[in-house]
């Protein structure tokens, strides 16, 4: 017999909000989607700093910007699926690889539960995935893993 294993309510899960200094690049193409998870982050955590990509171009291009000038690159990546151009698949791919980048953990984000998507964001280095819109409960549970 196994017993069921439960997530802890917002309420019961510890985000220490003074001394954050984690950074978040989100990238997300849709605006609402982005907004409403910008808005999410800073009401969680208002001292984050938080970087917005609308495609995978902007996120590499921020993500290089960091990096060159030594400020410290993203403690998580918050990545959409679906992008234009590149796919969020192929960028996670990019950054896995990537000497530079390939430690940042990167949290895959759907609107679908397509099992093949799931698992492939799994086999490509991902940490978990979430599906929108995000709720607080799996943000906080995500963002409690990184302090």
């Amino acid at each position: 017999m196994s017993a069921a294993i439960q997530k802890p309510k917002s309420s019961e899960v510890k985000v220490d909000k003074t001394s954050q200094t984690l950074k978040i690049l989100l990238v997300e193409d849709n605006p609402d989607d982005a907004e409403l998870t910008r808005r999410l982050l800073r009401r969680i955590c208002p001292d984050r700093d938080i970087f917005l990509a609308a495609d995978a171009e902007e996120a590499l291009s921020c993500l290089e910007s960091l990096y060159e000038e030594r400020s410290g690159l993203p403690d998580l990546i918050l990545l959409d699926i679906k992008l234009p151009r590149l796919s969020g698949m192929e960028l996670l791919e990019r950054l896995k690889t990537s000497p530079q980048f390939g430690g940042v953990p990167v949290v895959m984000l759907t609107g679908s539960l397509v099992s093949e998507h799931i698992q492939k964001s799994y086999d490509l280095g991902a940490v978990t995935y979430l599906l929108k819109p995000i709720s607080e409960d799996d943000l906080l549970m995500i963002l409690s893993c990184l302090t």
